[in-house]
């Protein structure tokens, strides 16, 4: 079966879990076009994201003037569907932030979709987000016909939920990544169309958390990994290991990641003079966070905002505790005191306090926290049985109303 994916960037160093469903897809007999909207610039760290790029189609690559053949085509194939999409554009730029242009913009976009799944031979189409793709991907619906779904994972897509119900409504299916996802969707979309939410989790490679165990030493390093935002609440930390250091703690912190929040970071460290026990690698990619994962004691998340945390699963996986706010789907995952630490978010000196307690414990406890979450990860994200799911639902038709009210657009010499 053919499909298509689209999202806004890819491949993107945050991304990997696009990648890992893409690749366990393609493992299970699919053939899937990668789309995206931007990507095809700027570094790349892991070879994995460099291969990706390679057989990535880019919509903007040739900037706006390389939307305009396929938006004749489509007015000239099928206007009445086109003159749907704009008008369906146009009602979602009232629900947004973004002026109307945007919106007009992404049926441009929507029209170079349908081209590229029509010469691929795709079937559906799925995005992942709730923002501007899954936007995009219901306008490529309406343009063409094939049947859309798109993943929300939790983040932008409630901060700002820019006409999430009609997205739903559309949709043949929405995949929610944790429970507390779904019932955010619910909470945004009409009561008819609960049943089209799925949960599926994001998922890990087996390679990922097979091999040889690393133990943990007695070392007292801790690890943060994650884009450098507001978000994920790094500041925060930064305020948490000056007072680990104030009270004489010995410790080693590392943050694994880079972002518009790294200068604000770094000055922070200099404030509190602590070059010496903090330090920022920058982009680095999926095999070297996995060794900054394997030589700390536990991994340290102070979110103030997060969906369902990938890299909780991989420390998880790769028996590390986790310390975490107890935000959105965190806790479906990590449970305080069984196997890491649940704080609320927004307070330092909650953190300090778990921070604290975890790097006072025996080598013996932490070791056997991290034997328990390996256990909970295992068993919830394994990337091929969480697949599994969503092929199932790749391969159902689509529904009677789908064929009925929208028809595929023809290939080149058919009739329309």
């Amino acid at each position: 079966m053919k499909i298509a994916y689209f999202i806004n960037q890819y491949p993107k160093v945050s991304h990997s879990f696009i990648r890992r469903e893409i690749l366990a897809l393609e493992r299970q007999g699919f053939e899937v076009l990668r789309i995206a909207l931007r990507g095809w610039d700027g570094p790349l760290p892991d070879p994995a994201d460099v291969r990706e790029r390679e057989v990535t189609r880019y919509v903007l690559r040739r900037g706006i003037p390389g939307l305009l053949l396929p938006l004749l085509k489509a007015a000239i194939g099928s206007p009445l569907r086109l003159l749907t999409a704009l008008r369906v554009a146009v009602g979602m730029s009232r629900k947004s932030p973004r002026p109307v242009l945007y919106h007009l913009v992404y049926v441009a976009e929507a029209c170079r979709i349908v081209q590229w799944t029509v010469e691929f031979g795709a079937r559906r189409i799925h995005a992942h987000f709730g923002t501007n793709s899954a936007e995009i991907a219901m306008l490529a619906h309406l343009v063409g016909g094939l049947p859309y779904s798109f993943t929300a994972h939790g983040t932008d897509e409630f901060l700002r939920p820019m006409g999430l119900a009609e997205k739903i409504e559309r949709s043949s299916f929405v995949v929610a990544v944790s429970s507390f996802v779904r019932s955010q969707l619910y909470m945004r979309s009409h009561r008819t169309d609960w049943h089209k939410v799925k949960i599926i989790h994001c998922g890990l490679e087996r390679t990922f958390y097979t091999g040889q165990f690393a133990p943990i030493t007695a070392s007292h390093n801790l690890v943060c990994v994650g884009r450098l935002s507001e978000v994920k609440g790094q500041l925060l930390l930064i305020e948490a290991a000056a007072r680990l250091a104030a009270d004489e703690v010995p410790f080693q912190l590392t943050l694994a990641g880079d972002g518009p929040l790294r200068p604000q970071v770094e000055g922070l460290i200099r404030k509190y003079r602590l070059e010496d026990r903090v330090r920022v690698t920058g982009w680095i990619s999926g095999a070297q966070v996995r060794e900054e994962i394997l030589a700390a004691r536990a991994l340290v998340l102070p979110s103030f905002s997060e969906g369902l945390p990938v890299v909780a699963m991989e420390a998880m996986a790769l028996r590390r505790p986790v310390l975490a706010t107890y935000v959105a789907g965190v806790p479906e995952l990590v449970r305080h005191g069984e196997n890491g630490w649940l704080f609320p978010a927004g307070s330092v000196t909650a953190l300090a306090d778990a921070m604290k307690d975890c790097l006072a414990r025996p080598v013996a406890e932490i070791q056997a926290l991290g034997e328990a979450g390996y256990e909970r990860v295992i068993e919830r994200h394994s990337i091929d049985s969480q697949v599994t799911k969503l092929a199932a639902l790749f391969r159902l038709p689509a529904s009677a109303a789908d064929q009925t009210a929208y028809t595929p657009v023809q290939r080149a010499g058919q009739s329309s």
